[in-house]
C-alpha cells in the first residue's frame, strides 16, 4: 500500500502585529516585487542609453496603477455585492471589525485581471508625460511584470488564499486555515510558471528585442502571462459561488481578450522596421 505524504500548511499570514498594525508576508513580497522590478529596469535603461532619472516616476506610475486598477478590478467585479454598501473600504486598507470599529488589513482583495488595465493606463499617463514611446516602455515592462506576478502568487500562498481543487497527488497542499481537504498548491503552480515566463522573456529580450517593432515583446508576454492563468484556472477552486456553474470562470474570461490582443500585437509587429523610434524625445 502506497503511503501519500501531503504538506501540511499553516502559516500565519502576519508576521507581527502592534495594535491595529500588522506586517503580513503577503506585503513583504509585493514591495519585494518592485525591488526587484526597479533593479532590472535600471539595468535596461542604462543598457539602452536612457536617462535613469525617469525610472523612478516610472515605478511610481505603475505602483499606484497596479493597486487601483488591481483593488477596483477585485472589488467591482468578484466582490461588488459586499462592497457596493461598504464604498469606504474600497480605497482605505481598513475593514469593520466585530466591534465595528474600522481595523488594518491591508489590500487583501486585489485582481490580477483589474491590476493590467491599470497598468496599461498608468504607462499612457506616464508616456505622454515623459515624451516616451508607449510601446517601447510596455515591451520593457512586461519583463518585469512577469516577476512580480511570480512574488504575487507566493504572497497568496502565504495568504492562504485561491487555493487549489482536491487532489490526492503526493505534493498536495493542506491549507488548514481554509479546511483539511488536500488540494492543489494553484499559487505555486502559477508562480513557478510565471518566475519561468520572466526568464524567456529575459532572454527574448536580450536576443531578439532589436529584430521586431516596438510593442511584439508586449504582445508575446500578454499570450504567455494570460495562457498560463487560463490554464491553472482548471486546477483552482471558484473565488465566487456564481462561478460553480459556469463552463469557464470568471479569471479565464477575463484571459482571453488579453491573450487575443497579444495574438495580434505579435502578428502586427513580428516584421521589423527601419524607422522604428523608440522614443520620441531623447533625454
Amino acid at each position: 500500500m502506497v503511503s501519500i505524504l501531503y504538506i501540511n500548511w499553516n502559516i500565519d499570514p502576519e508576521i507581527f502585529r502592534i495594535g491595529g498594525f500588522a506586517l503580513r508576508y503577503y506585503s513583504i513580497l509585493f514591495m519585494l516585487a518592485f525591488v526587484f522590478s526597479y533593479w532590472f529596469l535600471y539595468e535596461i535603461f542604462k543598457l539602452e542609453k536612457v536617462s535613469t532619472d525617469i525610472l523612478s516616476p516610472l515605478l511610481i506610475y505603475v505602483f499606484l496603477g497596479t493597486l487601483i486598477g488591481a483593488r477596483l478590478g477585485h472589488t467591482l467585479i468578484y466582490e461588488f455585492d459586499y462592497y457596493r454598501h461598504h464604498l469606504l473600504e474600497i480605497i482605505l486598507p481598513f475593514q469593520i471589525n466585530s466591534r465595528g470599529a474600522y481595523e488594518w488589513t491591508g489590500y487583501q482583495g486585489i485582481a490580477s485581471h483589474g491590476g493590467a488595465v491599470g497598468i496599461l493606463v498608468s504607462l499612457g499617463l506616464y508616456s505622454k508625460k515623459y515624451k516616451l514611446s508607449f510601446l517601447w516602455v510596455l515591451d520593457r515592462l512586461v519583463i518585469v511584470v512577469a516577476l512580480s506576478a511570480f512574488f504575487i502568487r507566493l504572497g497568496n500562498l502565504f495568504n492562504s488564499e485561491i487555493i487549489g481543487n482536491p487532489t490526492e497527488l503526493n505534493w498536495a497542499f493542506i491549507f488548514e486555515r481554509v479546511d483539511t481537504i488536500p488540494r492543489h498548491p494553484a499559487q505555486l503552480y502559477e508562480a513557478i510558471l510565471y518566475l519561468t515566463a520572466f526568464f524567456a522573456l529575459w532572454v527574448l529580450y536580450n536576443k531578439q528585442s532589436k529584430l521586431f517593432q516596438n510593442g511584439y515583446l508586449f504582445g508575446y508576454s500578454l499570450i504567455i502571462l494570460f495562457t498560463i492563468r487560463f490554464f491553472v484556472e482548471f486546477l483552482k477552486a471558484d473565488q465566487e459561488a456564481f462561478e460553480s456553474e459556469w463552463l469557464l470562470n470568471l479569471g479565464q474570461l477575463l484571459s482571453i481578450p488579453f491573450i487575443l490582443l497579444g495574438i495580434i500585437m505579435v502578428v502586427l509587429k513580428s516584421k521589423p522596421r527601419e524607422n522604428d523610434i523608440k522614443l520620441t524625445s531623447n533625454r
